[in-house]
């Protein structure tokens, strides 16, 4: 059963005699009649919302049709790579090179792209210079750091090839600039080589103690950085040549001559060198490179010092066997006057003495206080 707003009005028309709590009741009434009536149209009839805004109607399903594919390229089609485009005569173009082919300069689908080359250093004049006749010297990469450390242009020193061919080892090899180990290999061949000839030998071994370490001066913290961490220095020991006899530059027991034209030599090709005399880190080995200073500044400081002392032994030398045997005294006899054979013959030997307390016997003596014995 429904009832409409109307039909509510037309059986209850009777407004003048309700009361107004009877007329809110009759208007929430009339309200749900309303609702109610618009639920059951909105079942009945195309849904309406809360707004009256009719809601779109679905669509009919689409059936979805099936689009035929290319057949595959025939594999004895030419490729779309070999054809030319034409030219305005519509034929092929053989001298023109298609777009789509990929120049073998240029990356294409099938070469992926690489890396531009890095651009390479030239090589210096002291690289081309020494070669493989004069040292074994191959070079290695740039150090760089840390801190100022480091350098370029630098090789490794592993043997100086002398005009005869034969090699001197570096031992250990040094880790050098290239115009540094020029300037060793030059010392070798032209002065050190002569120097061994004079001695009879040739050289065989050079004794490197140090090359580069990134350090300051005398590994001293704080100090300024050593040629050693630039690697543009070297400490030499020893040269040792090849009938095994060693030239030790700093060893005292060796010639002076020998050691004076090393260092004639050192202090001509390097602008500092550095051995005994010039400070406490220098005493055993010699330290040469070629540091830039103002006006060509060079610092020699090698004092050549003498041999040593010979120190007298602590105990007395042995007899000689073909000195005379010891003659030993044999012991005289005692005479009766309590005076041994001793005595006697001293007196005997020195009447001088026999005769001085007679003749002060007459000279008064001074008094001597007496002294008690203490206990």
């Amino acid at each position: 059963m429904s009832f409409s707003l109307p039909d509510f009005r037309r059986k209850w028309s009777c407004r003048g005699y309700m009361s107004a709590g009877a007329a809110m009741v009759t208007a929430a009434l009339g309200l749900s009649l309303v609702l109610a009536e618009r639920a059951e149209a909105r079942k009945s009839t195309s849904p309406l919302d809360i707004f009256g805004i009719a809601a779109p109607r679905p669509r009919a399903a689409v059936h979805s049709a099936k689009i035929p594919l290319p057949r595959p390229r025939p594999e004895e089609a030419p490729k779309a790579s070999d054809e030319a485009p034409p030219d305005a005569d519509g034929k092929p173009s053989a001298d023109k090179p298609s777009a789509d082919k990929a120049s073998p300069d240029k990356p294409g689908a099938d070469k992926p792209a690489e890396a531009a080359p890095a651009p390479q250093k030239p090589v210096s004049a002291c690289r081309l210079a020494l070669t493989e006749e004069i040292a074994i010297a191959p070079s290695i990469p740039d150090i760089r750091g840390p801190g100022a450390c480091g350098g370029e242009d630098l090789v490794r020193l592993e043997a100086v090839v002398l005009p005869d061919k034969r090699k001197v080892t570096v031992k250990p090899a040094a880790i050098l600039r290239c115009t540094m180990a020029s300037a060793i290999a030059d010392w070798l061949r032209k002065d050190m080589v002569p120097l061994a000839s004079s001695l009879g030998s040739t050289i065989g071994e050079l004794d490197n103690f140090d090359s580069f370490e990134c350090r300051g001066r005398n590994r001293v913290v704080g100090a300024m950085l050593s040629e050693h961490g630039k690697a543009n220095a070297i400490d030499v020991r020893a040269i040792k040549l090849a009938n095994g006899q060693s030239i030790g530059l700093t060893d005292r027991t060796l010639s002076r001559e020998v050691r004076e034209r090393v260092l004639h030599s050192v202090c001509t090709r390097f602008s500092t060198v550095l051995g005994p005399g010039s400070d406490w880190y220098h005493e055993d080995h010699i330290h040469l490179d070629l540091a830039q200073r103002r006006n060509d500044y060079r610092i020699c400081q090698w004092n050549v010092w003498d041999p040593l002392p010979q120190v007298a032994p602590l105990l007395p030398a042995e007899r000689p066997e073909e000195a005379p045997p010891r003659e030993v005294a044999a012991k005289p006899e005692a005479k009766p006057d309590g005076k041994d054979g001793a005595d006697a013959e001293a007196a005997e030997k020195s009447p001088a003495a026999a005769e001085k307390p007679a003749a002060d016997a007459g000279k008064s003596q001074p008094h001597k206080p007496a002294t008690k014995k203490r206990r």
